[in-house]
């Protein structure tokens, strides 16, 4: 048997691309703000995380063109070596106090965060509770750790707390949730997570990837909207949405995160995360702390959204961030509401199986607060003659 037979035999793809629905891959020619050009088309972007509009910004583009005079363009090796840069411990520093946290760590990616955290911190003979809907960077991660994988229903904390209660006492034990989750937008029910946590012993992580920057009257993200970020163990999150840049970090009590530092593979044998990003990332962070009408920006932006379409006809599912889901709930007829509003203008991400479940076939939406009323009506108006065109809406 050769091993790249089911390359060979793979053709969803091409497939896809032969009927002109292929919508992923997408080359993106030009940025200007909120637009982008893709195949000399310019058209408005409603697919990016780029949440707080920080990405294009002036500030920060300047931010990291400074750290590469200063710094270089990459360190050229892991942080175990010669890559821990006085940026890098500089970044940690504010990450930590911005969090309200002991310590903070960096890795060059959010999804190596994921990895190298839960990897290092769990191991043969624990068990990690992880919601069915986690993002793959966590499912990937149990499988790294060698411990005991228990996933429960999404978001039903009567199934947590049922699968955690059959679990011994004495064996190790982590809950590995998302702050939000990413295709639907729905949040994790942190403060039950916290209480069963506690009560069976158990140790929280949460991923704020979607959270950070956005949730929370600091922008701490979910744990700081639920008044409990002082009660979870770990918290991570990524550069690559709100801090407009790339990498990510974890924070958590100094011990912890110094054992997460020596023991964590995806940082010690990956080059570390690279000047410009981190300067990127330093001046993101003063914009989130000294500019909250951002956040409300966002906000009423997403409040509106997703009345707007809801009242159109369209199901938003139970989104409650920047993220509003418009459930198509059929691969074929997702792929062609796509298509309609990219020749409309308007760039949007279709989620089909087997990232969801054929039921939950969606487009997702995303928002950001530099988006303008004009703009929003725009988007409506898309999503409007879309949905009429192909009797999705009435």
């Amino acid at each position: 048997m050769d091993v790249f037979k089911k390359c060979y035999e793979y053709t969803r793809a091409e497939d896809t691309k032969k009927s002109g629905l292929y919508p992923y891959f997408t080359e993106i020619e030009a940025v200007d703000g909120n637009y982008v050009w893709v195949n000399g088309k310019k058209i408005l972007m409603v697919g990016s995380n780029n949440y707080l509009g920080l990405f294009d910004d002036i500030r920060v583009k300047n931010a990291a063109i400074e750290a590469i005079q200063e710094y270089g363009t990459s360190t050229c090796g892991s942080r175990f070596l010669n890559g821990t840069y006085s940026l890098h411990v500089e970044t940690e520093k504010k990450l930590a106090e911005f969090m309200g946290r002991e310590e903070a760590l960096l890795f060059s990616t959010g999804f190596q965060t994921n990895l190298g955290v839960i990897a290092a911190v769990a191991g043969r003979n624990d068990v990690i509770l992880i919601d069915r809907m986690d993002h793959a960077s966590i499912m990937d991660a149990v499988r790294l750790s060698f411990a005991d994988v228990v996933k429960f229903k999404h978001n039903d904390m009567d199934d947590l707390e049922d699968k955690i209660s059959k679990i011994p006492d004495e064996t190790g034990k982590l809950i590995v949730v998302d702050g939000v989750f990413s295709m639907e937008g729905d949040m994790s029910n942190v403060p039950e997570v916290v209480r069963i946590g506690k009560k069976y012993g158990a140790r929280i992580m949460i991923d704020d990837a979607h959270g950070v920057g956005v949730l929370g009257q600091k922008g701490r993200g979910t744990c700081e909207h639920f008044n409990v970020i002082d009660q979870v163990d770990l918290i991570m999150t990524t550069f690559s949405k709100s801090f407009a840049s790339l990498g990510g970090f974890v924070v958590g009590d100094s011990v912890i995160i110094q054992y997460i530092k020596h023991m964590a593979r995806s940082m010690i044998f990956s080059a570390s995360i690279t000047p410009p990003a981190l300067g990127a990332v330093n001046k993101a962070l003063e914009i989130i702390q000294t500019e909250p009408h951002r956040r409300k920006r966002l906000w009423e932006i997403t409040h509106f959204m997703n009345r707007k379409l809801t009242e159109m006809g369209y199901n938003t599912g139970y989104t409650e961030s920047a993220i509003v889901p418009v459930f198509i709930r059929d691969d074929a007829k997702t792929f062609k509401l796509w298509h309609f509003l990219r020749d409309y203008g308007l760039f949007t991400n279709p989620v089909v199986s087997p990232a969801v479940s054929p039921e939950d076939a969606l487009i997702r939406t995303s928002f950001t607060a530099t988006h303008t009323d004009e703009q929003l009506e725009f988007i409506l108006e898309g999503f409007r003659q879309g949905g009429k065109a192909l009797g999705i809406i009435k």
